[in-house]
């Protein structure tokens, strides 16, 4: 358990076996061993979930019964649920999966049947979705709702920064990219961002056409004279720059722009020699 406190199998059975009623509708007191243990992960995800929130400090550590614990977390899995239905429903009146289709499939597709089919009481540990569109954070530690909830979170700070461009600027970007981006099972948002950076390394205005050959030689240049760890640290101002100026100084969008920078940098530093394309 978290912060120390665990119970014995004999506070957790009796809210093992009151879910087991529910289980099975109230129509038998017998159910199967794998069942038994499914719901026996159900109360301790719960737990879990209490022993995170805010709540769980104002306690100072007091070790409350296990059914308290338990229904108190299990109310907080409730209102994510709740709140990541809201998330989601905001973010679908402004997304956009420009044109890829594991990004619609695994957001647009995916997300109503999670939300259709999620058992927050009787299996709150359960993702249902395997999230198929890579995200640039690791969220693997978490299941279930925890999970979703945090890829919506890193989703909607995806659409927030693609909107703030042109989408013709965006499919330019994939397009350069991967020319069958469509189809690719990439990060957008990353890819979009490599072609900004670019840019702020050049101090040069997102209104203006493509890169030159002599910028891109300027770019090369650039490049060659910084270490990969100098590198990362002139991408991270770019970014800090970015964020600032055309984000109101969202820090939660610049912390999760932060960790494309290392695939980013090692990306540009092959660009040294001037062997990569530019995209």
């Amino acid at each position: 358990m978290n912060r120390g406190i665990s119970y014995e199998a004999e506070d957790l059975v009796p809210i093992v076996a009151e879910l087991a009623k529910r289980y099975t509708s109230g129509e038998s007191s017998s159910i199967t061993y794998e069942a038994a243990g499914r719901l026996m992960e159900a109360v301790l995800y719960c737990i879990r979930e209490f022993e995170k929130g805010e709540a769980f400090s104002l306690t100072t550590g007091k070790k409350l019964p296990a059914g308290k614990c338990y229904e108190r977390g299990l109310e907080l899995v409730e209102k994510k649920v709740q709140d990541a239905l809201k998330l989601y429903n905001r973010m679908m009146l402004y997304f956009s999966s420009y044109g890829n289709r594991c990004l619609q499939d695994t957001v647009g597709k995916g997300m109503p049947e999670f939300f259709k089919w999620y058992d927050y009481r009787l299996n709150p540990q359960d993702t249902l979705l395997t999230l198929d569109y890579p995200i640039l954070m690791d969220l693997s530690a978490d299941t279930g709702i925890d999970r979703i909830y945090g890829y919506l979170l890193c989703i909607s700070l995806e659409q927030k920064f693609l909107r703030k461009f042109h989408r013709d600027f965006v499919r330019e970007a994939l397009a350069e990219y991967d020319s069958r981006y469509q189809w690719m099972i990439d990060n957008l948002c990353e890819v979009v961002l490599f072609k900004v950076i670019r840019y702020i390394v050049l101090d040069k205005n997102l209104t203006e056409p493509d890169f030159s050959p002599e910028e891109l030689s300027r770019l090369q240049k650039i490049i060659r004279e910084k270490s990969l760890e100098e590198l990362r640290e002139k991408l991270k101002e770019a970014v800090d720059d970015l964020v600032d100026d055309y984000f109101e100084e969202d820090e939660n969008l610049k912390t999760y722009l932060y960790a494309a920078i290392q695939n980013i940098s090692v990306r540009m530093k092959g660009m040294e020699d001037g062997t990569m394309k530019e995209g």
